[in-house]
């Protein structure tokens, strides 16, 4: 069974989200869907996992939301539904910035396709930046990108903020996963007063569906807040794990450390745990496995209690 997983956005007024939030999740239940979905005054964000006709389901009852009619979802694919559960947040912000007064439905900045994307980022007065988190960037980035090294999302204001006092505001293009960070940041960027700001459409995802490899400018894997973990080029999934002890990414040279242990520790994590924590980690895995053999789901806590946010 190859299952479709749905990345979705939009900034749109939403009026009264924690109303909508129960009908909402009973038709994705109802359609054994699985993911997160995050809703707020500013708009909807998040991800989903379900056969293709549930998905689509689900996609036509959001679009028949007032200002999500021209709702953009990009679709791959998966082996598994990528999620353990279903989950519908409402929040303040669907991607937190922790700045009152930015609007991305009507500041942002300019789109840039796909395939203009390299005529753009080639040009020497542009400055590129990433706006994801540290540990995305390590992954994978675009060729030159300036990186804020920022641990999340809301880190990133004072990064623009030091770089707005530095030096003169050059023409800047930014790009994160999916595209949501990367717009609402470019709102915040022109309040800073910077006039020449560029944002990729639909992110990494969209370029590496739609530029071919050969032409790629983009460098590494990306990481995606589900299962899969990471993807390539063709949206391909790559060869990264997720270390169910620290929720870190585990890349395939550290896979072949002696301090990487399948759900349990990796080299960034094996360091700091305890006795106790192998053990309940050890135990956590062998039923995984054990629920695998039987054809049967098992959540594992941790991974599924994770705070992480689909496109953040």
């Amino acid at each position: 069974m190859t299952y479709t997983v749905a990345a979705l956005y939009h900034f749109s007024k939403i009026d009264d989200p924690a109303q909508k939030q129960g009908p909402l999740i009973s038709l994705c239940r109802a359609h054994k869907i699985r993911g997160t979905l995050i809703l707020a005054d500013e708009g909807i964000n998040g991800t989903i996992a379900g056969e293709p006709g549930d998905i689509a389901a689900v996609i036509d009852h959001l679009r028949g939301w007032d200002g999500l009619g021209d709702l953009e979802v990009k679709y791959s694919s998966s082996s598994t539904r990528s999620f353990d559960r279903m989950k519908v947040k409402v929040k303040s912000e669907i991607v937190a910035m922790g700045k009152s007064g930015i609007d991305p439905a009507t500041g942002a900045g300019t789109y840039v396709d796909a395939k203009d994307w390299n005529d753009l980022i080639s040009r020497e007065d542009v400055l590129l930046i990433d706006t994801r988190n540290d540990f995305e960037v390590e992954m994978g980035r675009f060729r030159n990108a300036v990186n804020p090294a920022t641990a999340k999302f809301s880190d990133f204001p004072d990064w623009a903020d030091r770089l707005a006092s530095e030096q003169e505001k050059p023409a800047v293009a930014m790009y994160c996963t999916g595209g949501i960070r990367c717009e609402k940041a470019t709102a915040y960027m022109r309040t800073l007063g910077f006039s020449e700001v560029f944002h990729l459409k639909g992110g990494i995802l969209k370029y590496l569906e739609e530029v071919p490899e050969e032409q790629s400018l983009w460098e590494g894997e990306c990481f995606v807040f589900d299962d899969r973990v990471s993807l390539t080029h063709g949206l391909a999934e790559g060869e990264y794990e997720v270390c169910y002890g620290c929720q870190s990414p585990v890349s395939p040279d550290d896979q072949e450390s002696p301090l990487f242990e399948l759900g349990v520790s990796c080299p960034k994590c094996h360091d700091s745990l305890t006795d106790r924590d192998r053990a309940r980690y050890r135990e956590r895995q062998r039923q995984f496995i054990l629920a695998q053999e039987r054809g049967e789901q098992h959540v594992r806590d941790d991974a599924a209690d994770s705070e992480l946010s689909p496109l953040r």
